[in-house]
């Protein structure tokens, strides 16, 4: 393939990868450029300080590109207080993520209506920016079917709080384990409805891949045996399987060309200090949330004075990350052996997610996933926090860990933050990666909605683990956000004064120009992004494909 590609594609993670396959199925000549390495199995080895320490999978352009974090506009920004890497490789962070593949709820697709019908519009603080999705639950279901049945979701449909689905999931649940199932009697002798997580990773054969062998070396790391569903074991090789599809690994597209009408033309991309171009009827960004807005503001042209998908101001604007609560719980003379299988081989509680329960006088709005995971590593285990009063080095912290590392366990929340007129993305102005281009500045700040959320959920996990018969619980009181969890940025909506995308995922202002990813996404939602990411990006390919006359036409 050469010249005048029908789509290009820039990043090769959960998005680009689902669209790849459908383009490519479809006849499509697409190129992806991927500014990582291409990867194998032989390289997942079983190393927490290779994996967890130094996260090698983040090496080394994502670990140059951090985003530098403030939380006030008057404030110089530093380093980031909270996880943000990513993993540039063909896949992205497929390849190291836990697996959880939940479907967002239903309300979160229209949480700003449903709460002002249920609470009244004071329910909603004033500065922030909650708006509906452009696209419902019901409508966004077929394709959560068909990624889910793709990838191999393993799960069942046991969660009363889940939307409506045409199947079941195409894989059963994870094996059970002493620990999950502790925690799920615990919950349902608090009332609550437990249920395994679902999880892209394979309880039995799929596809021609292997079961999960339960090796505890799941997350930060690649599946050993390809039993995870990552987007090289799954969509990429499809693609690839139809000869219409050519990948640039390690290659780094640098800006988005577009012409005098405003449509993009293609991309600038560079390798080993060579630059080149690749012109392309159309083009689609999937390079995570930070990457997809530092690269529209990066695409300045006559057109697009103020970077691509930008004449409003509106790119970077309505930026959140999921606000995360957790605590230990120590269980004497009970071995969890939580260093065993992965981390999505877990307990799951919906009751305090979404809409789930009544927010009436408790001062915030939404909630968020409980999980009661596996994964706990050994050095993970000993830098954990620990009970007050115990020694935090010497013989005394060793005592301690010798007589219950093996005893603690820990449950955690995923809270849906709210979006704020005064949280944001822009180009750092003091900070540049080695290529001499500004890096992603974070403006953020939670609201009194988050601190309210965190702290009535942080209290139920600890409910959670007494009621599990831990004798002694603890954790964090601060508030601590998860920046892999990162939304907005080039929102999609219906009206181009508050959004960068519509409600297919094309750019107001650039008909041919497609993003893909959470950077999507009106709201967090109280669930792990990828699933949804996934069926986005299956949906936007399809109505590309569907409206190609127009989108694609030059």
């Amino acid at each position: 393939m050469s010249g005048l590609a029908d789509v290009v594609l820039v990043g090769l993670g959960a998005g680009c990868a689902i669209a790849a396959d459908v383009l490519t199925a479809a006849g499509l000549e697409v190129v992806a450029f991927e500014a990582g390495p291409r990867l194998d199995a032989s390289m997942m080895t079983l190393d927490e300080i290779r994996n967890d320490v130094r996260e090698w999978m983040t090496q080394p352009k994502a670990a140059h590109e951090v985003p530098t974090w403030r939380s006030r506009e008057d404030e110089l920004a530093g380093p980031s207080p909270f996880p943000m890497r990513m993993v540039n490789a063909v896949g992205g962070t497929t390849l190291h993520y836990p697996g959880l593949s939940a479907r967002f709820m239903p309300w979160v697709f229209a949480a700003r209506s449903r709460t002002i019908d249920r609470y009244g519009r004071d329910a909603i603080p004033g500065d922030a920016t909650l708006v509906d999705w452009p696209v419902s639950y019901d409508e966004l279901e077929p394709w959560y079917d068909r990624v889910e049945h793709l990838i191999g979701v393993a799960g069942e449909p046991s969660n009363p709080f889940e939307g409506t689905r045409v199947r079941s999931y195409p894989l059963p649940p994870l094996r059970r384990t002493g620990w999950t199932e502790l925690m799920a009697d615990a919950a349902r002798s608090l009332g609550w409805h437990p249920y395994p997580a679902p999880a892209a990773i394979n309880s039995v054969p799929h596809h021609g891949q292997p079961a999960c062998t339960y090796c505890g070396f799941c997350t930060a790391n690649g599946c050993h045996v390809r039993a995870k569903g990552t987007a090289d074991v799954t969509s990429i090789p499809r693609a690839e399987a139809t000869g219409r599809l050519r990948i640039e690994a390690g290659a780094r597209v640098e800006r988005i060309e577009s012409g005098a009408d405003g449509r993009v033309t293609g991309v600038w991309w560079s390798r080993d200090g060579a630059r080149s171009f690749q012109a392309a009827r159309v083009v689609l960004v999937g390079t995570f949330t930070y990457e997809n807005t530092r690269l529209l503001l990066l695409s300045k042209s006559p057109a697009h004075p103020r970077g691509l998908g930008n004449d409003r101001d509106q790119v970077g604007r309505h930026y959140t990350a999921h606000v995360t609560p957790f605590v230990y719980g120590r269980f004497p003379g009970r071995r969890l052996n939580l260093y065993s299988g992965p981390w999505a081989q877990a307990t799951c509680v919906d009751d305090w997610n979404a809409n789930n329960f009544d927010h009436e006088g408790l001062g915030f709005i939404g909630g968020g996933l409980f999980t009661a995971a596996h994964e706990l590593k050994p050095i993970a285990a000993a830098l954990a926090p620990l009970p007050p009063g115990v020694p935090r080095w010497g013989s005394g912290y060793k005592d301690w860990i010798a007589s219950n590392g093996q005893s603690v366990g820990s449950v955690g929340a995923q809270f849906e933050s709210l979006t704020y007129a005064h949280n944001r993305l822009d180009l750092d102005p003091h900070v540049r990666d080695p290529s001499g281009t500004p890096v992603v500045r974070v403006t953020y700040r939670p609201g009194e909605n988050e601190r309210r959320g965190h702290a009535f959920l942080r209290a139920r996990l600890h409910e959670w683990l007494t009621a599990a018969d831990a004798d002694l619980t603890w954790g964090p009181d601060t508030i601590a956000l998860d920046g892999r969890h990162s939304y907005g940025g080039t929102r999609m909506g219906e009206d181009p004064a508050n959004s960068v995308v519509d409600r297919w995922g094309f750019a107001h202002d650039a008909p041919n120009l497609g993003l893909l990813g959470s950077s999507t996404f009106p709201a967090s939602g109280g669930h792990n992004p990828t699933l949804t990411v996934q069926a986005l990006a299956w949906r936007t390919a399809q109505h590309l494909l569907d409206e190609w006359e127009f989108i694609g036409h030059q």
